[in-house]
């Protein structure tokens, strides 16, 4: 007979728009013990599992603080309601948790009241909430109403809310709210406990068999929402512009391009993240966050880092496909990986069909670069400690795409337009400084001869691990080290302190560490431009003055600094307009990344383009 020996729960805080699915362990009519599910539609030895979702709702409404979710709230700002900005951001659950987000508000408060009086349509859209009704609020709050909503279609074949009540006990209603394994609580639930009841049933009688196993959550929390970053315009401040006679600049077609290390759930754990809630780290809600945040930035090109082999397939690539976009990716090799391949990480480089198609794809392996490395230049005798160093399993992924759109362009006819996209996590140990310089290196000789072959533009996005921090050596100020100064300056100085560690001879001469690609940071045209503007002093004031770059793109408890780069061929491409930096006070409120409302310990970069005429290099 089947029957359930256990039920438990991912996370004890169910989140708005976060899918829930229990564990439920079986043992099945043979006695053996498995989690698989029995549906209805393949039952086993004449049983099948039949599972319910209630929400749990007692008479005393409650509301919830929208910056401590699993805090009762106690006051309200009523700007919020003015601004018609959706209640549940409304609520504190105390006098500092409201003054500690006054500025927050503030900025909500303008940025709602200018798009509603744009565009007319609803802050909760603009805000990137998840779908579905209202909150349940305290009806001793001001300005709490509450609308019809109806659950996710994911949540099964249930009745429009409201439904029939199915049982009613000391002050509560219990409502039935899905009929599948998992459910995705709606804004609805927020307030409310959900009740998870799994059973084995007779397929001949349609009888459940013995009592059914069940699981209360905690109230359901509504999903932290940051303020959307916005694109600031910086075109005209190009390194190598090219101007038509007339002073307009002879280009055509801009594009947008996202590089983002994701933070791999392997690598989430709460060791590391002790700061960060449980639910919040928990792989479940962050990997709906993580969406969210990517889809609302509407880039053409992703590049996402850290991305665990399983969950590129089982999550990322067939949820960004409904939003048009075709997936290309590399996973680590496993020569030091000792864990489980499919929850490996790798690169991931997602376009949109509708403005790209792929025309290669190459795949760089540094591993098998060790290896020829060492057999040409390392002696016998030595071989294997040289691999124990150089062996890291990282990955680059590039990418060649064609414009479909390029044929269209009036002063070049037929031509085909073409991009080259390499996407790159050097994750290796900060003291091991020859071994990342020498995979950037490696990575760089591999681009030229792409460039040299076909002469197209080329981004270079990832997290390379290298800071463009600053180097005082034999009194020679040396402003970035080792790898940075290679992407950025196309080659390192030979007396730069990075060059001393060399064990293996692998940097020598130090006069073949250069490249002919005329690359350059997209975010340092934050620090090149002349106008002045409120948004971008912003901007320049999170920028470090001393090397052209964002102040941080990883923020940890324990580390903050710029680790992440999209860098261009200046030749070939200029910059349009850049994300928006986040400030570190607005981060430390929560300790540090990843938090309730950056799911990643990194931030995302994203940067729009426009191509040049062909310049030949």
């Amino acid at each position: 007979m089947l029957s359930v020996l256990r039920v438990h729960l991912p996370s004890e805080i169910p989140v708005v728009g976060c899918e829930i699915t229990p564990y439920v362990l079986l043992r099945r009519p043979d006695n053996s013990i498995s989690n698989d599910d029995v549906p209805e539609s393949a039952p086993l030895d004449g049983y099948y599992m039949r599972y319910r979702w209630y929400r749990i709702q007692s008479d005393k409404k409650v509301a919830m603080c929208s910056v401590h979710p699993t805090e009762l709230a106690t006051l309200q700002c009523l700007g919020c309601l003015k601004s018609k900005i959706h209640v549940s951001k409304s609520y504190h659950c105390s006098s500092k948790c409201f003054a500690d987000a006054w500025q927050h508000h503030r900025a909500l408060h303008d940025r709602a009241s200018n798009s509603v009086n744009e565009t007319g349509v609803e802050e909760e859209e603009l805000f990137g909430r998840f779908s579905g009704g209202s909150a349940v609020m305290s009806t001793g709050i001001s300005g709490s109403t509450s609308r019809a909503g109806t659950p996710s279609p994911s949540n099964g074949s249930v009745p429009s809310y409201p439904v029939s009540v199915s049982e009613r006990n000391g002050g509560e209603t219990w409502f039935e709210v899905g009929r599948s394994r998992t459910y995705t609580p709606t804004t609805d639930d927020i307030g409310n406990t959900l009740k998870f009841e799994c059973i084995a049933v007779n397929v001949e009688s349609s009888k459940p068999v013995g009592t059914p196993s069940s699981i209360m959550t905690s109230r359901v929390i509504p999903a932290p929402c940051p303020i959307p970053r916005r694109m600031i315009e910086v075109s005209g401040a190009d390194v190598l512009g090219h101007l038509e006679s007339d002073g307009r600049a002879a280009s055509f077609g801009t594009f947008t391009v996202l590089s983002y290390n994701i933070l791999a759930d392997l690598y989430a754990t709460s060791d590391s993240y002790s700061y960060c809630p449980s639910w919040a780290l928990s792989w479940p809600y962050r990997r709906q966050n993580l969406l969210r945040e990517i889809i609302g930035y509407h880039a053409d090109i992703i590049c996402l880092q850290e991305v665990q082999s399983n969950h590129f397939e089982e999550f990322f690539s067939p949820e960004l496909d409904k939003h048009g976009y075709q997936a290309l990716y590399k996973k680590k090799t496993i020569e030091v990986y000792n864990g489980n391949s499919n929850s490996l990480d790798g690169c991931a480089t997602f376009f949109r069909r509708d403005r790209f198609s792929h025309v290669k794809k190459y795949e760089v392996e540094f591993n098998k670069a060790a290896q020829s490395l060492t057999d040409a230049v390392i002696p016998a005798n030595q071989k294997k400690v040289a691999l124990s160093r150089l062996i890291k399993d990282n990955i680059a992924l590039i990418a060649v795409l064609e414009d479909k759109f390029s044929n269209h362009v009036a002063d070049s006819p037929g031509s085909r337009q073409l991009l080259c996209v390499a996407n790159t996590h050097v994750n290796v140990p900060q003291e091991l400084t020859d071994v990342k310089l020498w995979q950037v290196h490696t990575l760089l000789k591999g681009l030229e001869k792409i460039a040299v072959s076909a002469d197209i533009p080329m981004l270079v996005c990832g997290d390379f691990n290298s800071v463009p921090g600053r180097h005082v050596h034999l009194l020679r100020l040396h402003p970035f080290f080792a790898p940075h100064a290679l992407l950025a300056m196309g080659k390192v100085d030979q007396l730069h302190p990075d060059l001393a560690v060399d064990p293996l001879g692998i940097l020598r001469p130090a006069s073949k560490l250069n490249h002919q690609l005329p690359l350059v940071s997209a975010y340092s045209s934050f620090a090149r431009m002349i106008s002045v503007g409120p948004s971008l002093e912003q901007q320049r004031r999170r920028m470090d003055s001393t090397t052209n770059e964002p102040l941080f793109t990883n923020c940890s408890r324990d580390f903050i600094g710029t680790r992440d780069y999209i860098f261009y061929t200046a030749d070939s491409l200029s910059v349009e307009s850049l994300l928006e930096l986040l400030d570190e006070e607005s981060l430390r409120k929560d300790t540090a990344l990843p938090s309730p409302e950056w799911s990643s310990d990194h931030i995302a970069l994203l940067a729009e383009f426009r191509c040049k005429p062909r310049i030949r290099r």
